[in-house]
């Protein structure tokens, strides 16, 4: 009978002070400027490479999803939310279709029978409309339309308590 190594869990994500810091400081107000990066290094003390390397690293770990400003709902273009009822065992195939798209901001699961859930934003309207149309064609499944009616403004900014 051969032994086999015993199997060891990865070694939980420690933030560097770096990527503390951009994690804290940035979870709001992005510069917008032309060199973003330089002037978040600036706040924090450290070069752009510095900066771009840790976001990078975070991203790679999962800890960070994406660095972009957030703007208000159909301001700058169309958008909408939108909703599916996957079945459980084609749930992880179909949110990598859908998130296949690059109208597709993100998408995630709900516990709910509309269990997948994502934001679909383009330069207007008509575009918005195809990317569901192609998404319901490619999946079989019906895609629930939500516009936004009435917004409502959620911080979504916290601050991170480290070890």
């Amino acid at each position: 009978m051969q032994e086999t190594a015993p199997t060891l869990a990865p070694a939980p994500f420690e933030p560097t002070p770096l990527e503390r810091a951009l994690l804290d400081r940035f979870q709001r107000e992005l510069p917008l400027v032309p060199r973003p990066y330089a002037a978040m290094a600036e706040a924090v003390g450290a070069s752009e490479a510095e900066v771009i390397e840790a976001l990078a690293r975070l991203q790679a770990a999962g800890v960070l999803a994406r660095v972009g400003v957030t703007v208000a709902p159909n301001r700058a273009g169309a958008s909408t939310l939108a909703a599916m009822a996957v079945p459980k065992d084609r749930l992880e195939a179909v949110a990598g279709l859908v998130s296949s798209f690059a109208e597709v901001n993100h998408n995630y699961e709900r516990e709910h029978r509309f269990n997948l859930w994502f934001v679909v934003t383009a330069a207007n309207r008509g575009p918005v409309e195809q990317v569901l149309a192609s998404i319901e064609a490619r999946t079989g499944l019906a895609v629930l339309d939500l516009p936004l009616e009435r917004p409502f403004k959620l911080d979504l900014g916290f601050p991170l308590r480290w070890r």
